[in-house]
């Protein structure tokens, strides 16, 4: 049997082989600490007293997905975000994903214009790329995105007669840096929305994974005007393979983006477990992970200094599950890439998660979420082997301390 492929049509990868031992790419997180033993007893005792819902679209809910986890996410943000929304006003998705597709699906059409972050998650850089859209880089320091930047993007923008469709911002554990922009700087961006009429897409995907379980008030909480577009997701706090997101927005917004969710619901099993879960469990499960993250960036960053030296900068992690390395210009990352994952390390290059890739190809994003400490360890002195004899990064005429 022959098959004619589309012109569309392009090769795929290679079948699944499994992770190589040193992954440090991806939104893993650490295996031993998803909850499976609750998960397994909430799915029991849900499936027992209402699973028969499953036997029609909906289960009792609506199209927006099952009613009691949009409850528990409208009280959970009330307490952790300072957000006042509704159930209503609650779409839950295939992971954040999905709620990025539908509002891009719903505000964009090729040729628009969005403003992001400089760096940037490479999934929605890819999916605006892939639309067509022009998108602008805003210049992030410690604190996030830079709002004098911004101010001057929106200004020349509007010099030319073009109005952004939104500004996509991860102010809350940024991806891939790691900042978490302060209050006043989140007012700022909203005086900035508001003056120039652009709204504002709040990704808030890692908010919870504060070390110090402190965090500032989403974005969204801060807004009267209804300005902000808010995801999140249940992915990297409970488990990303539930594929549980969820998208806030207001009607009558979400009356739009309703009909473009065409897939008949996401999963009512995995809706229906964390609902009967995240009520009893979340505060102490977050609780416990936390510190995990938090031994495992310390592992990372110990190994960074013992191995590379003063040769790989970074800002010491406070947050999430990613480090945002910068190493000496002579190393190009796309081609460490190729060579480390040849040898079973494997690390996200720079030029892949910022807006102007060429400029970056000396910066690596590096996963900590999934590896365990041993791992880390090992891993990382094997990348600056690997580095060394390939650019001749980090150098090797004795140890070289961290300025």
């Amino acid at each position: 049997m022959t098959f004619t492929l589309s012109t569309k049509a392009t090769a795929s990868a290679a079948p699944y082989a499994g992770l190589p031992k040193y992954h440090f790419v991806g939104g893993n997180i650490d295996e031993p600490s998803v909850p499976a033993d609750d998960l397994a007893d909430a799915m029991a005792t849900v499936l027992k007293r209402e699973g028969t819902a499953m036997g029609k679209y909906g289960m009792n809910s609506g199209p927006q997905g099952y009613l009691p986890l949009r409850e528990f996410i409208c009280s959970s943000l009330a307490k952790s975000a300072k957000m006042q929304v509704t159930p209503d006003e609650v779409l839950l998705t295939s992971g954040s994903l999905q709620a990025i597709d539908l509002v891009n699906a719903t505000l964009l059409n090729a040729g628009d214009t969005v403003i992001v972050e400089a760096g940037n998650y490479a999934g929605a850089l890819s999916k605006l790329r892939a639309l067509g859209v022009n998108y602008i880089g805003i210049d992030l320091d410690q604190h996030g995105m830079k709002m004098d930047a911004l101010e001057t993007t929106l200004e020349t923008l509007a010099a030319q007669n073009i109005t952004p469709k939104y500004i996509f911002t991860i102010p809350t554990v940024q991806n891939p840096t790691g900042t978490v922009m302060p209050v006043d700087r989140r007012h700022q961006m909203l005086a900035l929305s508001k003056k120039f009429n652009v709204p504002i897409f709040e990704d808030d995907c890692y908010a919870d994974l504060i070390f110090d379980g402190t965090r500032p008030p989403a974005i969204h909480a801060l807004d009267t005007e209804n300005r902000v577009i808010y995801c999140g997701t249940f992915s990297k706090t409970i488990a990303p393979a539930l594929r549980v997101g969820y998208l806030i927005a207001p009607w009558p917004l979400m009356g739009h983006i309703l009909p473009l969710k065409t897939d008949a619901g996401s999963g009512a099993l995995e809706q229906m477990t964390l609902a009967e879960y995240l009520p009893k469990h979340f505060d102490a499960h977050l609780a416990k992970t936390r510190p995990i993250l938090q031994a495992k960036a310390a592992a990372l960053t110990a190994a960074l200094d013992e191995h590379f030296g003063a040769a790989a900068e970074y800002d010491p992690p406070i947050a999430g599950i990613y480090l945002w390395v910068t190493l000496p210009k002579s190393v190009n990352t796309d081609r460490l890439f190729t060579v480390a994952a040849a040898q079973g390390v494997v690390i996200n290059p720079g030029s892949e998660w910022s807006v102007d890739g060429p400029a970056n190809t000396h910066r690596i994003r590096i996963c900590f979420g999934h590896p365990s400490i041993d791992t880390i360890k090992d891993g990382i002195a094997k990348l600056a082997d690997i580095c060394f004899q390939e650019f001749g990064v980090p150098e090797r005429s004795g140890n070289i301390e961290r300025s």
